[in-house]
C-alpha cells in the first residue's frame, strides 16, 4: 500500500518565535493545525491559499504563545474540534494560567471541545495521532505521535528542542519530570523519528540522544 504524501508547513510566530503547523495528506483539502500561536493571521491565509479546511486544532500546552490563535481559526471555523491534554485545558481560559497576564496582556481561548489523555488516538485528515502525556514544561502537556509517515512525526511542543529542553521554572513546570517525560516518552522512539518543536528547527530522535547537552539518551 502506498503511503500517503504528507504536506507540512511551519509558521512562525514573530512574538517568541513559536511554531505552528499544519499538515495535510497531499491532494485533501483537509488539515491538522497543531499550536496556533500569534499571527494568526499567517495561519488562516496559508489555509486559504491552500484550500485547507481544519478538521482539528489540537494545543501541546496552554501557554499563551502555543494558544494566541485559537480564537481567531474558532472563529472561522466554528465546526473544527479544539483539542489539548486534560491537564492543560484549565490554561485556555485562564490568562494568569496561561502567563499571558505576566507579559502584560490577557490572552484567552475557547475552551476546549475535546480533552485528551495518554493512550488515547486522534483521528483527523486522514491522519491517526497518538497521544502521549509529557509533563515538566507544563503539567498537562502532551505530544502527538504521527505514525503514518515513514520516519515518524512528532509533534513535540516544549519538550524537547535542537539542542535543547523546555523551561521548567513556571509555576507548574518541574525539572526532573521533564527529563523523565525526555526519556521514558521520547527516547523510546526509532532515532530517526522526527521532532517538530513549538520554537526552533527540527531534529531527530537520534541526534538529541546523541548530543543534547542537557539529556542525553
Amino acid at each position: 500500500m502506498t503511503q500517503p504524501e504528507i504536506e507540512l508547513a511551519a509558521i512562525v510566530s514573530d512574538l517568541f518565535a513559536e511554531n505552528c503547523f499544519v499538515a495535510n495528506q497531499k491532494g485533501s483539502s483537509e488539515a491538522i493545525v497543531v499550536d496556533p500561536g500569534f499571527n494568526h493571521e499567517r495561519i488562516i491565509a496559508y489555509l486559504e491559499n491552500k484550500n485547507l479546511t481544519p478538521i482539528a486544532l489540537l494545543n501541546t500546552h496552554g501557554h499563551a504563545d502555543h494558544i494566541g490563535g485559537n480564537a481567531a481559526i474558532k472563529q472561522k471555523w466554528s465546526e473544527c474540534p479544539l483539542i489539548i491534554g486534560a491537564g492543560d485545558a484549565i490554561k485556555l481560559t485562564d490568562p494568569v494560567q496561561n502567563l499571558s497576564r505576566s507579559h502584560g496582556a490577557d490572552i484567552v481561548s475557547p475552551a476546549a471541545d475535546r480533552l485528551v489523555k495518554e493512550g488515547e488516538t486522534i483521528s483527523a485528515a486522514g491522519f491517526e495521532l497518538e497521544v502521549y502525556e509529557t509533563p515538566g514544561h507544563s503539567s498537562g502537556h502532551v505530544i502527538f505521535l504521527l505514525k503514518d509517515h515513514a520516519p515518524w512525526i512528532v509533534f513535540g511542543g516544549d519538550v524537547l528542542f535542537q539542542g535543547g529542553v523546555g523551561r521548567f521554572d513556571f509555576p507548574d513546570g518541574d525539572e526532573q519530570q521533564l527529563f523523565e517525560s525526555i526519556r521514558s516518552k521520547l527516547y523510546v522512539l526509532p532515532d530517526e523519528t522526527i521532532v517538530l518543536p513549538g520554537h526552533g528547527g527540527a531534529t531527530s530522535i537520534g541526534d538529541e540522544k546523541r548530543s543534547n547537552p542537557y539529556v542525553r539518551g
